[in-house]
Protein backbone atom coordinates (compact mmCIF):
# COMPACT_ATOMS: atom_id res chain seq x y z
CA UNK A 1 0.00 0.00 0.00
CA UNK A 2 1.48 3.39 -0.86
CA UNK A 3 2.28 5.95 1.80
CA UNK A 4 -0.39 8.45 0.75
CA UNK A 5 -3.15 5.84 0.95
CA UNK A 6 -1.86 4.58 4.29
CA UNK A 7 -1.69 8.13 5.65
CA UNK A 8 -5.21 8.83 4.39
CA UNK A 9 -6.61 5.72 6.05
CA UNK A 10 -4.85 6.53 9.32
CA UNK A 11 -6.21 10.10 9.25
CA UNK A 12 -9.71 8.82 8.48
CA UNK A 13 -9.56 6.43 11.42
CA UNK A 14 -8.27 9.18 13.69
CA UNK A 15 -11.09 11.52 12.58
CA UNK A 16 -13.81 8.96 13.31
CA UNK A 17 -12.22 8.03 16.61
CA UNK A 18 -11.91 11.75 17.49
CA UNK A 19 -15.62 12.37 17.02
CA UNK A 20 -16.50 9.37 19.14
CA UNK A 21 -13.91 10.24 21.78
CA UNK A 22 -15.40 13.73 22.00
CA UNK A 23 -18.76 12.19 22.76
CA UNK A 24 -17.30 10.11 25.52
CA UNK A 25 -15.43 12.86 27.34
CA UNK A 26 -18.57 13.44 29.36
CA UNK A 27 -18.94 9.77 30.29
CA UNK A 28 -18.23 8.51 33.84
CA UNK A 29 -17.79 4.93 34.97
CA UNK A 30 -20.77 3.10 36.44
CA UNK A 31 -23.67 0.84 35.54
CA UNK A 32 -24.98 -0.41 32.22
CA UNK A 33 -26.37 2.32 29.92
CA UNK A 34 -30.09 2.41 29.23
CA UNK A 35 -31.21 1.57 25.69
CA UNK A 36 -31.15 4.40 23.15
CA UNK A 37 -34.41 6.03 22.21
CA UNK A 38 -36.10 5.60 18.86
CA UNK A 39 -35.31 8.57 16.61
CA UNK A 40 -38.02 10.68 15.07
CA UNK A 41 -38.32 10.52 11.28
CA UNK A 42 -35.89 12.69 9.31
CA UNK A 43 -37.13 15.96 7.88
CA UNK A 44 -35.86 18.30 5.21
CA UNK A 45 -34.26 21.66 5.77
CA UNK A 46 -36.00 24.75 4.45
CA UNK A 47 -33.22 25.48 1.93
CA UNK A 48 -33.14 22.09 0.21
CA UNK A 49 -35.34 20.13 -2.15
CA UNK A 50 -37.51 17.46 -0.55
CA UNK A 51 -35.37 14.41 0.18
CA UNK A 52 -36.21 11.10 -1.38
CA UNK A 53 -38.25 8.92 1.01
CA UNK A 54 -35.69 6.13 0.66
CA UNK A 55 -32.85 8.51 1.60
CA UNK A 56 -34.85 9.87 4.52
CA UNK A 57 -35.43 6.36 5.82
CA UNK A 58 -31.79 5.34 5.25
CA UNK A 59 -30.43 8.39 7.08
CA UNK A 60 -32.80 7.78 9.99
CA UNK A 61 -31.68 4.14 10.21
CA UNK A 62 -28.01 5.19 10.08
CA UNK A 63 -28.49 7.85 12.76
CA UNK A 64 -30.21 5.32 15.04
CA UNK A 65 -27.40 2.82 14.44
CA UNK A 66 -24.84 5.47 15.48
CA UNK A 67 -26.81 6.16 18.67
CA UNK A 68 -27.12 2.43 19.41
CA UNK A 69 -23.40 1.77 18.84
CA UNK A 70 -22.46 4.63 21.18
CA UNK A 71 -24.94 3.63 23.89
CA UNK A 72 -23.80 -0.03 23.75
CA UNK A 73 -20.10 0.87 23.44
CA UNK A 74 -19.96 -1.33 20.33
CA UNK A 75 -16.96 -0.17 18.30
CA UNK A 76 -17.34 -3.03 15.81
CA UNK A 77 -20.90 -1.92 15.01
CA UNK A 78 -19.76 1.70 14.72
CA UNK A 79 -16.94 0.66 12.39
CA UNK A 80 -19.49 -0.86 10.00
CA UNK A 81 -21.20 2.53 9.69
CA UNK A 82 -18.17 4.33 8.27
CA UNK A 83 -17.63 4.97 4.58
CA UNK A 84 -14.08 3.61 4.78
CA UNK A 85 -13.07 0.43 6.59
CA UNK A 86 -11.50 1.13 9.96
CA UNK A 87 -8.31 -0.64 11.01
CA UNK A 88 -8.39 -3.28 13.70
CA UNK A 89 -6.10 -1.04 15.76
CA UNK A 90 -8.40 1.98 15.44
CA UNK A 91 -11.46 -0.05 16.46
CA UNK A 92 -9.58 -1.64 19.37
CA UNK A 93 -8.52 1.81 20.59
CA UNK A 94 -12.08 3.07 20.33
CA UNK A 95 -13.34 0.04 22.25
CA UNK A 96 -10.77 0.58 25.02
CA UNK A 97 -11.86 4.21 25.29
CA UNK A 98 -15.53 3.28 25.45
CA UNK A 99 -14.90 0.54 28.00
CA UNK A 100 -13.05 3.02 30.22
CA UNK A 101 -15.69 5.73 29.81
CA UNK A 102 -18.54 4.00 31.59
CA UNK A 103 -22.24 4.15 30.73
CA UNK A 104 -23.83 6.81 28.58
CA UNK A 105 -27.28 7.57 27.25
CA UNK A 106 -27.32 8.54 23.58
CA UNK A 107 -30.33 9.98 21.73
CA UNK A 108 -31.25 11.96 18.64
CA UNK A 109 -32.67 15.26 19.95
CA UNK A 110 -33.98 16.20 16.50
CA UNK A 111 -34.43 14.52 13.12
CA UNK A 112 -31.38 14.31 10.85
CA UNK A 113 -31.14 17.11 8.28
CA UNK A 114 -30.71 16.03 4.65
CA UNK A 115 -29.06 18.15 1.96
CA UNK A 116 -28.81 16.15 -1.27
CA UNK A 117 -26.19 13.46 -0.73
CA UNK A 118 -25.10 14.88 2.63
CA UNK A 119 -26.84 14.92 5.98
CA UNK A 120 -26.19 15.71 9.62
CA UNK A 121 -27.39 13.76 12.63
CA UNK A 122 -26.93 15.41 16.01
CA UNK A 123 -26.28 12.86 18.76
CA UNK A 124 -27.01 13.91 22.35
CA UNK A 125 -24.95 12.05 24.95
CA UNK A 126 -25.68 12.17 28.67
CA UNK A 127 -23.52 10.79 31.45
CA UNK A 128 -22.83 11.56 35.08
CA UNK A 129 -20.02 13.87 33.91
CA UNK A 130 -22.32 16.04 31.79
CA UNK A 131 -23.99 16.24 28.40
CA UNK A 132 -22.84 16.95 24.87
CA UNK A 133 -24.46 17.34 21.45
CA UNK A 134 -22.23 16.23 18.58
CA UNK A 135 -23.15 16.66 14.91
CA UNK A 136 -22.25 13.60 12.84
CA UNK A 137 -21.78 14.34 9.15
CA UNK A 138 -23.32 11.65 6.95
CA UNK A 139 -22.70 11.08 3.26
CA UNK A 140 -24.21 8.99 0.49
CA UNK A 141 -21.45 7.07 -1.22
CA UNK A 142 -21.97 4.44 -3.91
CA UNK A 143 -25.70 4.46 -3.11
CA UNK A 144 -25.17 3.85 0.63
CA UNK A 145 -25.36 6.31 3.52
CA UNK A 146 -22.34 6.24 5.87
CA UNK A 147 -20.20 8.24 8.29
CA UNK A 148 -17.31 9.77 6.32
CA UNK A 149 -13.92 9.60 7.91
Amino acid sequence: MNRALTAGLVLAGVAVAGVVLGLLLVAPSGSTPPPASTPPPATRTSTSAPPDEVDTAAVTVLAKAIVDAIARHDSAAFGKLTCRPQSTEALAGLQRTWDAAGPVTATLPKPPELRGESATAVVHVEAAGGTKDTPFPLHKENGKWCVPG
